[in-house]
């Protein structure tokens, strides 16, 4: 059979990792494809004095519209990132009848839907393994290793660079800003980690993972977002005392009402396996009703970790091409006419527990004003951790865990709790996940 050619869009740290595995393991990729798969042209900024592929078998350019119009590119593998240029391609390649591979989860969370549709009608396959986790196989999993399941609830570390800074604050006793200078000195984060830090890179990831989870449209703009930044060496060494470890989870879950989309620190027991996934890694744990919780440990980024994902994902199109068209794998796993409504909740109708840190006079009575505050809005306290005050100092720190409550319960109490004369600064809370 003819060899595929594949049209290659960034060889940065991935595009490049890419081209390594595909060359190195062509032979390997072969035999289990039944077919050749060939790199023919490659684009790229600089790309005149790369030194991966073979200038005189691919043909090089700057121009990335050059190969999506290029006739003989089957497969465009779009590497380059961001939302703009990157949507663009990608709909002239399925334009223009070329399946698409990328690891870019935010053009799939914000413009997947458009993507999707526009793939479906042209009849060419979208695969965005490395979108989510890197090298994990977590999309595959979810769309057909768990396929016989109705999935109960994910919860993830899906992003390397937060796991990283929250181990080092535990394991070191370091603070939150001194580690993100060395996660941006090793490479971990970027100049500007708003997306790692902030959560908005897990948020994109978890948007793809609910949709594949539960049927329902990519929605980016639902999923409530917090990042770490706020965590202090306290609060990690508090959690520690209590049993607990601080986890920067995506967790999405189906419940009556409806479906929980929710990036945020959590405390998770000390005993679960998740929550000892240490530095870059990344984890996710999937409930699946008939399987019971399953756990997908790997690297989450880096050039070949990644690049095994999109190489994967090449060699599933390629087996694809000739596969009848009611024979493949749905792009989001469930059938497009059968996508559910179910909706998605806003972040004060869920439902956790909680560990918050208050910053308290120390006096009669200060607790037992926050009790009643709390059974006002039914809300029970599971444990207290009550620190002796510094010397000379007239205010402690209390650290109370609570049982499952509505988060809109719990902000109202919260309100009510910083409005009093005796508490000093705002109530520090992270939500609580046993994850059983």
């Amino acid at each position: 059979m003819q060899a595929v050619k594949v049209g290659l869009l960034g060889l940065g740290t991935v595009g490049g990792g890419t081209a390594t595995v595909l060359l190195r393991n062509a032979d390997e990729i072969q035999r289990r494809v039944g077919r050749a798969i060939e790199i023919t042209h490659v684009a790229g900024l600089g790309i005149a004095g790369q030194t991966i592929v073979d200038p005189a078998k691919v043909r090089l350019t700057e121009d990335a519209f050059e190969v999506v119009n290029d006739p003989e590119v089957q497969i465009v593998v779009e590497l380059i990132g961001g939302y703009t240029l990157a949507k663009a391609l990608v709909m002239k390649a399925i334009e223009n009848g070329k399946h698409v591979v990328t690891a870019n989860k935010a053009l799939i969370a914000t413009h997947g839907p458009e993507i999707m549709q526009a793939a479906m009608a042209k009849g060419v396959s979208v695969c965005y393994e490395a979108a989510v986790a890197g090298g994990i196989p977590i999309i595959k999993a979810l769309r057909e290793g768990l396929a016989a399941n109705r999935i109960q609830w994910i919860a993830g570390i899906i992003n390397g660079t937060g796991n990283f800074i929250l181990t080092e604050m535990r394991d070191k006793g370091r603070n939150f800003d001194d580690v993100l200078k060395e996660a941006q000195q090793l490479g971990y984060a970027e100049a500007d980690p708003t997306f790692d830090v902030e959560g908005i890179d897990a948020a994109h990831k978890l948007t793809i993972l609910a949709s594949l989870a539960f049927g329902i449209e990519l929605q980016f703009d639902k999923c409530y977002t917090e990042g770490i930044s706020r965590i202090t060496t306290d609060d990690v060494n508090y959690a520690g005392q209590l049993g607990y470890r601080i986890k920067h989870l995506g967790i999405t879950r189906m419940t009556e009402n409806g479906i929980e989309m929710r990036v945020h620190p959590t405390l998770i027991p000390e005993k679960r396996l998740i929550a000892n996934v240490d530095g870059v890694m990344n984890a996710v744990l999937v409930y699946g009703d008939a399987v019971g919780p399953t756990l997908y440990y790997g690297a989450g980024a880096g050039a070949e970790p990644t690049a095994s994902a999109v190489v994967a994902d090449i060699i599933d199109t390629v087996r694809a091409i000739d596969c009848a068209a009611q024979q493949k794998v749905p792009l989001l796993g469930f059938r497009p006419d059968a996508m559910s409504s179910t909706p998605v909740l806003p972040m004060e109708d869920t439902q956790t527990a909680y560990y918050l840190r208050i910053c308290a006079q120390d006096k009669p009575g200060v607790l037992a004003q926050i009790s009643n505050i709390f059974a006002t809005h039914h809300i029970s306290i599971e444990a207290v951790l009550q620190k002796e005050p510094a010397e000379g100092q007239s205010m402690v720190s209390l650290i109370l865990l609570t049982q499952k409550v509505q988060e809109r319960n719990m902000n109202n109490a919260i309100a009510e709790i910083e409005a009093l004369g005796s508490i000093q600064g705002e109530v520090i809370r992270i939500r609580m996940e046993h994850l059983k």
